[in-house]
């Protein structure tokens, strides 16, 4: 049997990249194990570097981890590899740690390196992160390497600065696709669609046609803003273009229509996507899902579930998530609780969203118990954990218990207060007519900006317990409040109203009249034979 001693090391360098490219773990694993046994010197035609970029490629980073502590002169390339794999898995600190001890280890980065640790700074939402490594850049006289240019324009486009991507983008001088790719995402995303429309005409009037990524930044922008007219027509366009959508471009506008509330939309295009024969991914059903549990489509949620099964999506913590906030809305508990205990690998997104089903449903108690069981299993609480129990304990009525909850978030577990904490205290002490006490919480908050929710829970609770004098004490109290919104002064008017203070709900009325301000009327979904009308 040959053995890897007596190889020419190219021809074992040449079949680890063939393990790179494959992603394929094993075979890697048998010639790095007979170079072991065999003794073979790993430095040797740069083996070492391409035993670390097989086991990063394959996702073993302890393997590949281990290999690299023990060279003598790790180059940028396995460096390059490192820093790709961290940021690419969500170790964004782990890739600025790497790329700092490179540059202490007088490893010289190149524009590989660069544009590897852009994409940990859009990892972290670190702008100024990002701003050092431009400076670095600029110095380095890599700026005008378009590999470089084009993860600058999307580091700038993903942290909000597209004042600096744009310029940065008009001073290139060579652009490829790509390159206008980030700059029509980055105005998509923030619904600059005049911008992304004008950028995307004058790519292809330059001679470039934009590729499946052009083309899902504009159906995806016109998507999430509503307009399902115009995504259709971007849909028709890449077709003609000779570009087929597949799984991606269909996600990117089912998951538009159905953030932006148009859930009927989002459904239509999944049965059209399924005419088309494109199987869905879990990335098409987490989209889905919330559309079915805005029509409280019990029925419908349970087959999209069984078709998760058949075409064997894995239950992930984002498809877990998703099938219990859809099971919540449509009033299974049980159902959502099955989910629940199905999800093997749990986060704390999937506890909140148990633990706010419960609440919701009034099962305050289940919701505490669950809330002490994740504390149990390590997980740890953030703001949406503790939001959920407020909730619950607001609407079941456990003050007492919400008091308790309240004041341990920042003492016992160092979370910062939201609004929405404190909203739900103010509620739950308005509900049970503690209204001095809610009035002495609201004082303390002023600095915070009392919002409308949080305005509309008190007033609620002084109309609810008769104490329209308190009622009137805070508007007198906060007379800069904003009242723009129309829950406060519609609620207000009726505290007047019910103290037969004609001439003030007059002054209320006409200021909502001013500000135009109107309560939108409510609608709910009927299905009938397999149609929904409102």
């Amino acid at each position: 049997m040959r053995t890897c001693s007596n190889i020419d090391p190219n021809y074992l360098r040449f079949l680890l990249q063939k393990c790179m490219k494959l992603k394929v773990l094993q075979p890697g694993k048998q010639i790095h194990a007979q170079l072991l046994v065999t003794g073979r010197d790993m430095e040797m035609g740069s083996l070492n570097s391409n035993i670390v970029g097989m086991y990063t490629a394959g996702r073993d980073m302890i393997s590949s981890r281990s290999v690299f502590a023990n060279m003598d002169r790790p180059t940028a390339f396995v460096w390059n590899w490192l820093i790709s794999a961290s940021a690419f898995h969500g170790d964004s600190e782990g890739a600025i740690q790497l790329f700092i001890h490179m540059q202490k280890g007088g490893v010289s980065a190149n524009k590989f390196t660069f544009s590897c640790i852009l994409k940990a700074c859009v990892g972290l939402l670190d702008i100024k992160k990002g701003e050092e490594l431009h400076c670095i850049i600029i110095r380095r006289g890599l700026e005008c390497e378009t590999m470089v240019g084009n993860a600058l324009i999307d580091m700038y486009c993903k942290c909000g600065d597209l004042f600096s991507a744009r310029r940065l983008f008009d001073k290139m001088l060579m652009r490829d696709v790509a390159s206008w790719t980030c700059m029509i995402c980055g105005y998509s995303q923030i619904k600059k669609l005049e911008e992304s429309c004008i950028l995307f005409e004058q790519m292809k009037s330059e001679g470039l046609e934009p590729n499946e990524f052009t083309w899902n930044a504009m159906i995806a922008g016109h998507a999430h803003n509503g307009d399902f007219r115009k995504a259709s027509d971007l849909l028709l366009r890449m077709n003609e273009g000779g570009l087929i959508p597949d799984v991606v471009t269909w996600n990117a506008m089912i998951s538009g229509f159905s953030q932006n509330h148009q859930s009927l939309k989002a459904i239509e295009l999944f049965h059209s996507m399924l005419e088309k024969g494109v199987k869905p991914n879990s990335v098409t059903f987490v989209a889905l899902l919330p559309a079915y549990g805005s029509i409280s489509s019990l029925e419908r949620g349970r087959w999209i579930h069984g078709l998760i099964y058949r075409w064997g999506s894995r239950l992930n913590v984002f498809t877990g998530s998703a099938l219990i906030d859809m099971y919540s809305k449509c009033g299974s508990v049980q159902d959502a609780r099955k989910v629940f205990d199905c999800v093997l690998e749990r986060n704390t997104a999937v506890w909140n969203t148990m633990i706010g089903c419960y609440g919701k449903h009034g099962f305050v108690e289940d919701s505490i118990d669950l809330f002490e069981r994740m504390l149990e299993e390590g997980f740890k609480p953030n703001q949406v954990t503790f939001t959920c129990l407020l909730s619950a304990c607001s609407h079941g009525g456990f003050v007492d218990k919400g008091l308790e909850i309240f004041q341990s978030i920042k003492e016992t577990y160092g979370v910062e207060y939201t609004r929405e904490h404190y909203s739900c205290m103010v509620d739950a002490l308005s509900r049970s007519g503690k209204i001095e006490d809610t009035y002495k919480l609201i004082m303390e908050i002023i600095p915070k900006e009392v919002n409308d929710s949080i305005l509309g829970a008190f007033l609620n609770g002084c109309k609810m317990h008769a104490r329209g004098d308190m009622a009137r004490r805070l508007v007198e109290d906060l007379n800069k409040m904003d009242l723009d919104r129309p829950g406060g002064l519609v609620t207000l008017s009726n505290i007047y109203a019910a103290n037969e203070e004609w001439e003030k709900v007059a002054n209320v009325r006409r200021l909502m009249k001013e500000k135009k301000v109107s309560k939108r009327p409510g609608c709910s979904w009927l299905e009938r034979k397999n149609e929904f009308t409102q």
